[in-house]
């Protein structure tokens, strides 16, 4: 078995980069994140590095800041995207297209990341435009695993700026798009359009699609207990009265909160912010708000 290695060649320092996506498999997010920032710490240490291998540093940004998002790193990550656009407009930015490209891409991503982790879903749809030209122009740079990434993206932020048949849209581009790649995404879409259809009153079709994600999830092997309970939540309420609902909310929320820490369910998180739409039902207030408001609580603890 090879180990892959990341080598500096200016002093010979070097990361084990398996360690790093050992870490990412894992969801361990905060060894995720150390790795990361090693990866770039080398390169703040041999400056002159990112001219010789300007593909890896590249590649070290777009780690580091997925690294913040998935912990939610706000400050850092903030600090982080600053530095990755100063270096978009480097010469070793531009030396050729697929730098150029693949730094246009991974900014892209990581502003809709800063929407999403702010609850300004508002100003994040604002962008879609331009990136969908851009991916476009980049058709032959981008592969199809960067396209199902930035459609479920983007429908999380229709999702969270409560529109729901925009997000399907996205949404069935990635359930209907055939593709074997991804089953983490192919499984969070499926989740993630049963809870549109669940909003939008669609409790018709609520039970058989329910029904379908669950089996598709189970397959895949990709069902944890926090999406098990959603699972309950929404078949168990489809039909309970407004009057009843607020009590079953409640205690959906208390069964999530109690399992946020809990390491074996990182991931349903990172994929989908449960806690705050069931908080935004709980507390009558929008998804964008109670987001919104948890960052800047958060700064304020800073």
């Amino acid at each position: 078995m090879t180990i892959k290695t990341f080598k500096l060649c200016g002093n010979g320092s070097h990361i084990p980069t398996w360690i790093l996506w050992y870490a990412f498999i894992r969801q361990d997010f905060l060894m995720y994140y150390r790795y990361s920032q090693k990866w770039i710490d080398l390169f703040e240490e041999n400056k002159t590095m990112i001219a010789v291998e300007t593909g890896h540093y590249i590649k070290g940004m777009h780690t580091l800041l997925n690294a913040h998002f998935d912990l939610r790193n706000f400050a850092k990550f903030e600090i982080a995207l600053n530095q990755f656009k100063r270096f978009a407009e480097t010469p070793e930015a531009r030396l050729h297209d697929n730098f150029r490209v693949h730094t246009s891409i991974y900014i892209n991503s990581a502003s809709i990341n800063r929407h999403l982790m702010t609850g300004t879903f508002k100003e994040g749809l604002s962008l879609v435009p331009e990136l969908e030209k851009n991916l476009d122009e980049y058709s032959l740079f981008v592969d199809a695993h960067r396209i199902l990434v930035f459609n479920y993206k983007i429908a999380s932020l229709y999702f969270g700026n409560g529109d729901f048949e925009k997000a399907i849209d996205y949404l069935n581009a990635i359930i209907n798009s055939g593709s074997d790649l991804r089953y983490d995404l192919q499984c969070y879409s499926r989740l993630l359009h049963l809870m549109c259809h669940y909003e939008l009153g669609n409790y018709e079709i609520i039970e058989s699609l329910s029904k379908s994600v669950y089996r598709f999830m189970a397959k895949m092997k990709n069902l944890t207990v926090v999406e098990e309970e959603v699972f309950r939540f929404l078949k168990y309420t489809f039909h309970v009265s407004p009057l009843e609902l607020k009590p079953e909310l409640e205690k959906f929320l208390h069964k999530i909160k109690h399992l946020e820490k809990n390491r074996f369910e990182t991931r349903s998180f990172a994929y989908l912010d449960i806690i705050s739409w069931v908080e935004s039902k709980v507390y009558n207030k929008p998804m964008s708000t109670i987001i919104h408001n948890k960052y800047l609580k958060s700064k304020k603890r800073k």
